[in-house]
């Protein structure tokens, strides 16, 4: 095979074009890193270099693969310091590899849905589409997405509700998305467990099966990488070599980007040049907001845009797929942080204004799995996600679920069993797991203050449809010198469509005006701040590499409303010290370990309690340059609403197909249109009621 040949001389090369190229040797150790980058603006720096970063980001770092020596001078010309994680990734994924082997050798179902017991192949979830189709006829109705992949493969999901063939039937739906990356392989196991989870629920007569499904449609679509996935999920374990030519390791799909040079075009995806660098990271490439901070510019890099917003097959049939339901929540699956991400993705985006809601059902779903529930962009800024597409335009809450604490495909057991069902050694084991998460997701596509109704009367067999076109931009686009350029534009069209059985209905839709219109969520202060307060140094100066505590308190209403809290902390001298701040319940919240002095953390919308900050004497602390610190506070932002509002078009067809009606519908979160006769002819509006 090409790539094989390639991956066997001494020296693995590729025009140095400044894209961070994997040139190394091929026994160097790929490893697994935590590059210390304790700010949001530092993590960004990471992504920019070009490095395989994971998303496994905390307020302290990012994790890093690395694939040589080549990698890691990379990392230290830009100044970055840090720890290994993974010593020899090769070596941890054999050992998987036979864990995996001795629990399929040793169960023979597993306590999954589908009592599965290692990880499947694309056939395997081709066929049990298929086997669940044809076992729960009325529940399920088989689909493929309206573009094929660039190989020409077909994109396959499956449709799950009471009456599943009768599609235009006005129900709120919950899509669920897997394995945009291909080498995330317990992201597709878990949409296809939700499958099964769903349907032998509700053949059981488990109550909450039945209540989901009879009142919303769920889509689940277990890959949507597949090209990537079956050459990823196929490659053979070719032992010392992790380079650029195992492509186990393959993140993007199989495009070849125009800006490829000719001498790395020939072959096919899974033995090509350019090995498993071919490709466009589909994660990126959703339009909203594309371009910007968080995403490579060149197409070596596992995080390559692509060639233009939108470029890729499977991003359009994902697109179309949102755009024609009325998709009230989305989840889209991938590994790993144990996280919960809801948008911006982007922090200079601002806050949706639906944050409370939104942050409140993240919330809840990472109270069953124990994840963390924050927006996307307190780990760095990523441009071109789902859910920036998802939600800023079409209004439907969008999230990432990043599975498991520390591999892309960990042993099936943990990643797999334990993530999904919350059990050892899962976080969430005893809570519920991925399972319960799922569970209460599908519960709030179909709460109706999580979106909007519209009710009327209508004649058997007329189509109703509501209707929107619109144009948004894109990011800045950023270019290859790292300068922000005109943004471009693309249109979308949004169509949600019911046929009448006659009487009164009633069709879910997300709010008329879309996000991105709305504004930035905001909130007006209903306190002043806390007065500034100066932090305690306890006494005595700890050793090198030791640390002491303090603590200190920040109030709330009605004594003071913070939106932020800023920590500053100095010394005299040539030390270095470090300093992690520890929330009420003794989590992590924010850090300062640079090389600055003064030090500064931000807490964003501190909620109220006593605070820990621990400083660790990084370098050369002495009672000569011991520190002092002091914290102050910062009212929230308030709400700043456009006042905008956007309309629906509600047409009503007759039997024959023409349209008889024709009327604008202005509806927001949890309210209802009340249309009346909404085929009666002319034109008109009725204002929205709660």
């Amino acid at each position: 095979m090409l790539g094989t040949s390639l991956a066997a001389t001494a020296v693995v090369a590729a025009p140095d074009d400044g894209g961070g190229d994997r040139v190394q040797q091929y026994r160097e150790k790929t490893q697994v890193v935590f590059v210390k980058a304790p700010t949001r603006a530092q993590r960004n720096r990471v992504i920019a270099l070009g490095l395989d970063a994971t998303e496994h980001a905390t307020t302290k770092g990012i994790e890093v693969v690395l694939y040589g020596d080549r990698d890691a001078a990379t990392l230290r010309r830009a100044g970055f310091t840090w720890d290994v994680r993974v010593a020899d990734l090769e070596a941890q994924t054999r050992a998987n590899a036979r864990k995996n082997q001795r629990y399929a050798a040793r169960v023979a179902e597993s306590p999954l849905p589908s009592g599965r017991t290692t990880y499947r192949r694309l056939s395997d979830y081709q066929s049990e589409l298929t086997e669940l189709a044809n076992k729960y006829p009325t529940l399920t109705k088989p689909i493929t997405l309206s573009k094929r992949t660039v190989l020409g493969k077909r994109i396959r999901g499956i449709e799950i509700t009471r009456n599943a063939d009768t599609v235009q039937d006005g129900k709120p739906t919950f899509v669920m998305l897997g394995a945009h990356h291909a080498r995330e392989w317990p992201s597709a196991e878990h949409s296809m467990e939700f499958a099964y989870d769903l349907l032998q629920g509700y053949r059981l007569g488990k109550a909450r099966n039945r209540e989901i499904l009879s009142n919303e449609r769920i889509i689940i679509v277990p890959i949507v990488n597949v090209d990537g996935f079956q050459i990823s999920r196929q490659a053979p374990v070719l032992g010392e070599d992790y380079s650029a030519f195992n492509y186990e390791m393959k993140r993007k799909n199989c495009r070849i980007s125009q800006f490829t040079p000719e001498e790395e075009r020939g072959g096919t995806c899974e033995d090509n040049p350019a090995g498993r660098l071919r490709g466009t990271d589909l994660n990126r490439n959703y339009p909203g907001f594309w371009g910007g901070n968080g995403a490579a510019t060149n197409w070596r890099q596992d995080t390559y845009r692509g060639d233009a917003p939108s470029s890729e097959p499977e991003v359009r049939a994902i697109r179309k797929l949102i755009s024609d339901r009325a998709v009230t929540v989305m989840i889209t699956n991938h590994t790993y942080s144990n996280l919960v991400l809801r948008v911006p993705s982007i922090a200079a985006t601002g806050k949706s204004p639906d944050e409370v809601e939104y942050k409140a059902l993240g919330d809840s779903m990472a109270e069953a799995n124990s994840y963390t529930s924050q927006a996307s962009y307190q780990l760095y800024d990523t441009s071109g996600s789902t859910e920036d597409w998802s939600y800023w335009n079409t209004g439907g809450f969008g999230f990432t679920f990043e599975i498991g604490p520390d591999t892309f495909h960990p042993d099936y057991q943990a990643g797999v069993v334990a993530e999904y069902l919350g059990v050892a050694p899962a976080d969430g084991a005893g809570k519920g797991g991925n399972r319960e998460a799922y569970y209460r997701a599908a519960e709030a596509a179909m709460t109706n203050r999580l979106h909007s109704r519209i009710k009327g009367n209508a004649p058997a067999g007329y189509t109703l449809q509501v209707r929107k076109r619109f144009i948004s931009q894109t990011s800045d686009v950023i270019d290859a010198a790292g300068n922000e350029g005109r943004p471009r534009y693309y249109q979308d069209t949004l169509t949600t469509r019911y046929i009448s059985d006659g009487g009164s209905f009633t069709m879910h839709v997300n709010p008329s005006t879309r996000p991105v219109v709305v504004g930035r969520y905001g909130r007006d202060p209903v306190a002043p701040p806390q007065e500034p307060a100066d932090l305690t140094n306890p006494q005595g100066v700890p050793a090198v590499g030791g640390s002491e505590t303090s603590t200190f308190e920040i109030q709330g209403p009605p004594a003071a409303d913070n939106g932020t809290a800023t920590l500053s902390f100095k010394w005299p001298n040539g030390a270095d010290w470090d300093y992690q701040i520890l929330d009420p319940a003794g989590e992590p919240i924010a850090s300062a370990a640079t090389l600055d002095n003064p030090e500064v953390a931000t807490i964003p919308d501190p909620v109220p309690g006593t605070y820990t900050v621990e400083a660790v004497n990084y370098e050369g602390g002495s009672a000569e340059d011991d520190w002092t610190g002091e914290v102050t506070f910062q009212s929230p932002e308030p709400a700043t609403y456009t006042g905008l509002k956007e309309a629906w078009t509600l047409t009503c067809e007759n039997r024959r197909g023409k349209i008889i009606s024709t009327r604008e519908v202005i509806v927001d979160r949890g309210e209802i249109f009340r249309a009346g006769d909404a085929c009666a002819p002319g034109i008109g509006a009725v204002a929205a009621k709660r």
